[in-house]
C-alpha cells in the first residue's frame, strides 16, 4: 500500500500525516509539487490510461501502485529564471497543464480531489451550491460596482468584508469605507465579498467520511483566526445540522473539511464556509476528537 502526502516536511500538518501513516505500516511520501518538473517525473497514457510518477531518490510508483492521497498542499511548479521570458511563460503553462491532467487521471483516492479544490478557489459557487441544497448562508454580495456594494451595505445593520478568494481576516464595514473616493479607488484594484454580520456563536464542524465532530470557538474577535486565545467547546449540533454538514460535502464533492457556521440566538445555523484542506491538530488537541486517526482510516481502508 502506497499514500501520497501532497505538500511537505516543513508543514506540520501533513508531517503529522505522514509520520502517522509510517507508525501505521504504510508506505508514505510527499509530493512536493515545487519539485517538478526538476526533480519529480510524471508521465501518462491517455489511450491506455497508464501512468504514473517518479520521486526524488527514482522511487517510482505507478497509478496502480498509489491507494490515495492526502491534499494538504498544491504549491504549484517551480521553472528556474530563463533569459526567454516567453519560454519561461510556456515552461510553466506546460508544467502545470501536465499536474493538473495527471492529479485528475491518477484513479486512486484523493482527499480531497481537484474538484473539491476548485471549488473552494471560487467561494461565491461554494456558497450557490450550498444554498441549493437547501443550508441557510448569509446575504452576500461579491463585486466592484460601487452603487451595489454601497446600497448593499447601507440596506443592512452591520456588515462585513474579506476577500473573495481568501488570504485575509475578516472586517467590519464603516463609513469610511464607503467613502465614494476611497470606496471607487479600492474597486479599481479589486473586487470584494460583502455578508450581512451575523450575530451569535462561532461552531467549527469537521467532517471525515461520516463522522461528524464539532466545537464552539469562543472567542471576542470578529474573526476568530486572530485570536491565539480562542476557547473550544466540544459540542453535539442538532441531527438536522449534522446530515446538513454530510449534504455540504456531497454538494462540494469532499470527502473531508471543515465547516464554519454561526449559530444564531434563535438557533439558527448559518453556514459560512467549507475548507478543503484545514488545519487540525490544535482542535484535535483540545477537544480529544479523534480526527487524525478518522483519517487514517479514510486513507487506508
Amino acid at each position: 500500500m502506497n499514500i501520497l502526502v501532497l505538500g511537505n516536511a516543513e508543514d506540520a500538518h501533513a508531517a503529522h500525516i505522514q509520520q502517522s501513516l509510517t507508525q501505521a505500516g504504510v508506505s508514505a511520501d510527499y509530493v512536493d509539487t515545487t519539485l517538478f518538473p526538476s526533480q519529480l517525473q510524471m508521465f501518462w497514457r491517455p489511450d491506455t490510461q497508464m501512468g504514473g510518477l517518479i520521486l526524488p531518490g527514482e522511487r517510482r510508483l505507478n497509478f496502480t501502485d498509489i491507494k490515495s492521497v492526502f491534499w494538504r498542499q498544491l504549491s504549484g511548479v517551480y521553472i528556474p529564471e530563463l533569459k526567454d521570458s516567453e519560454q519561461k511563460r510556456i515552461a510553466i503553462n506546460d508544467s502545470m497543464s501536465t499536474l493538473r491532467s495527471l492529479m485528475q487521471a491518477c484513479p486512486c483516492r484523493w482527499v480531497n480531489s481537484w474538484q473539491a479544490y476548485e471549488y473552494h478557489k471560487e467561494k461565491p459557487l461554494q456558497l450557490r451550491a450550498v444554498k441549493q441544497i437547501g443550508v441557510e448562508i448569509p446575504a452576500t454580495l461579491i463585486g466592484n460596482d460601487p452603487q451595489e456594494i454601497t446600497e448593499f451595505a447601507q440596506s443592512l445593520e452591520k456588515v462585513i468584508f474579506k476577500p473573495v478568494y481568501g488570504g485575509a481576516h475578516t472586517q467590519l464595514v464603516t463609513e469610511a469605507h464607503l467613502d465614494p473616493k476611497r470606496l471607487n479607488l479600492a474597486l479599481k484594484i479589486s473586487p470584494v465579498t460583502l455578508q450581512e454580520y451575523i450575530p451569535g456563536t462561532n461552531i467549527r464542524t469537521y467532517v471525515i467520511a461520516d463522522a461528524v465532530y464539532s466545537a464552539e470557538i469562543r472567542s471576542p474577535a470578529l474573526d476568530f483566526r486572530e485570536d491565539m486565545e480562542a476557547e473550544l467547546i466540544p459540542i453535539q449540533i442538532p441531527e438536522s445540522v449534522q446530515q446538513q454538514c454530510l449534504a455540504i460535502t456531497q454538494a462540494l464533492k469532499l470527502e473531508w473539511t471543515a465547516i464554519d457556521w454561526r449559530l444564531k440566538p434563535t438557533g439558527e445555523y448559518i453556514f459560512l464556509e467549507a475548507n478543503p484542506s484545514p488545519m487540525f491538530l490544535h482542535f484535535e488537541k483540545q477537544t480529544g476528537y479523534p480526527i487524525t486517526d478518522k483519517l487514517l482510516s479514510l486513507l487506508m481502508n
